[in-house]
C-alpha cells in the first residue's frame, strides 16, 4: 500500500506560500494515497514557543488543513505530541544516525546562525524525529519541498542502516520524494529573490491565510514589479523575479502553466494583470479564510478531530513500534 505522511509546523501566520508549498498538494494527495497529515508541534519547540500561542497556532493549522479540503473522516489528521510513538522511535535512530550525517544538515546551520552553541539539542537532533515521523508509519511517500530534501536523505540513510545494523532486510521502506505543482516556492511580494516568510518586518510582503478580500487586493496592487511588460515567453522572465513570482502564483491557482498564463497574458502592463490576479486569489482564498474563521471559533471540534486522528494514527505506528523494540532487543511486555 502507498502511504503519504506529511507534517507540517504550527508556527502560526499563515501565508500563501504555506498554501500553495503544501497544503494545497495535500488535498490532492488525498485523492490518491492513503495520507497521514501531522501538525508537528514537537518540531516547533526546536525554539522556543510561548505555550498559549503553541496550542492557539496547532489549532489554526489544523482549521487551515480542514478549511482547505483536508478530509479528517477519510484521511488522518493529528498533532505530533500525542501520539508517543515518535519520540520513542526518534530516540532510536539518534541511536542509528551518525554525528557526521547531522553536521551535514544545511538548515541547523541556517537557523542556528553564529549562535549555535546556544541552539537547543532538539534543533540539531530533529531530522531524527523527522525520520521517526515518516518510518513510524512506513510511509512510502512524502511531499517535500527543495529545503527538505534532504532530510528525506537523511531518513532513507536512516532506514537502510537500521535495516542493515539488525538484519532486517525492508522492514523499513525507502521513502520517495513527492515534488509537486508549479509554486513549491512562492517568494515575498516585495523582494522576488527572497522567499514569502511570516518573519518578514513587512506584511506587505506575503498573502496571509486570514487577509480579508480588501487586504489582498491591496498586497498585489503594491507588490514591487518593474516596468516593462509581461513576456510572451518564460525566456523573457529571466532576471525578473518579482514577475516571475506572480506569474508562478497565478499558474498555481489556475492550475494553468507558466507557459499557458504567459501565452495568455503577454503584453499586459502589471496593471490589469494585478487586477486578474486579485480576482484569482480572493476566489480561492476568501472561502478558505471564511471556513477558517468558523472552526477557530470552535476550538473543541479542533481538538476533537486532532483527537481521533491520533488514534487512528496510535493504531498505525503502535505494532510498528512494537516490533522494533524486538528488533532492538527491548524487552515488551
Amino acid at each position: 500500500m502507498e502511504r503519504v505522511f506529511s507534517g507540517a509546523q504550527p508556527t502560526g501566520n499563515l501565508h500563501l506560500g504555506n498554501y500553495l508549498g503544501a497544503i494545497r498538494n495535500w488535498v490532492e494527495l488525498q485523492k490518491k494515497y492513503e495520507c497521514i497529515f501531522c501538525v508537528v508541534d514537537m518540531h516547533a519547540i526546536t525554539v522556543w514557543q510561548d505555550p498559549k500561542e503553541l496550542r492557539s497556532n496547532i489549532r489554526e493549522l489544523a482549521a487551515s488543513m480542514i478549511a482547505s479540503g483536508i478530509d479528517p473522516e477519510n484521511q488522518v489528521l493529528f498533532n505530533q505530541s500525542q501520539v508517543s510513538a515518535h519520540a520513542e522511535l526518534a530516540w532510536i535512530f539518534n541511536c542509528v544516525a551518525r554525528i557526521g550525517w547531522m553536521n551535514r544538515m544545511t538548515q541547523f546551520k541556517e537557523k542556528a546562525g553564529k549562535h549555535r552553541e546556544n541552539a537547543s539539542l532538539g534543533l540539531y537532533a530533529y531530522p531524527s524525529l523527522m525520520a521517526a515521523d515518516i518510518l513510524a508509519y512506513k510511509a512510502t511517500h512524502v511531499p517535500v519541498g527543495e529545503d527538505q530534501k534532504q532530510h528525506l536523505e537523511l531518513a532513507r540513510d536512516i532506514a537502510l542502516k537500521f535495516n542493515t545494523d539488525y538484519e532486517v532486510e525492508g522492514f523499513f521502506p525507502q521513502p520517495e520524494p513527492l515534488i509537486l505543482g508549479p509554486a513549491t516556492r512562492v517568494m515575498s511580494l516585495r523582494d522576488g529573490s527572497k522567499k514569502m516568510s511570516k518573519s518578514d518586518a513587512s506584511d506587505m510582503s506575503r498573502i496571509n491565510m486570514t487577509d480579508d478580500a480588501e487586504t489582498l487586493a491591496k498586497k498585489i496592487r503594491k507588490a514591487k514589479t518593474d516596468p516593462e511588460p509581461l513576456p510572451s515567453e518564460v525566456a523573457g522572465l529571466e532576471g525578473r523575479p518579482e514577475a516571475k513570482n506572480l506569474i508562478t502564483i497565478y499558474a498555481a491557482l489556475t492550475d494553468s502553466t507558466v507557459d499557458a498564463v504567459l501565452a495568455e497574458h503577454g503584453g499586459t502592463q502589471f496593471s490589469g494583470f494585478k487586477q486578474a490576479l486579485t480576482d484569482v486569489v480572493v476566489e480561492n482564498l476568501a472561502p478558505i479564510t471564511e471556513e477558517m474563521a468558523r472552526l477557530k471559533a470552535d476550538p473543541a471540534y479542533i481538538d476533537s478531530v486532532l483527537a481521533k486522528g491520533a488514534e487512528r494514527a496510535n493504531a498505525i505506528a503502535q505494532p510498528i513500534l512494537k516490533e522494533v523494540k524486538e528488533i532492538v532487543g527491548f524487552l515488551n511486555s
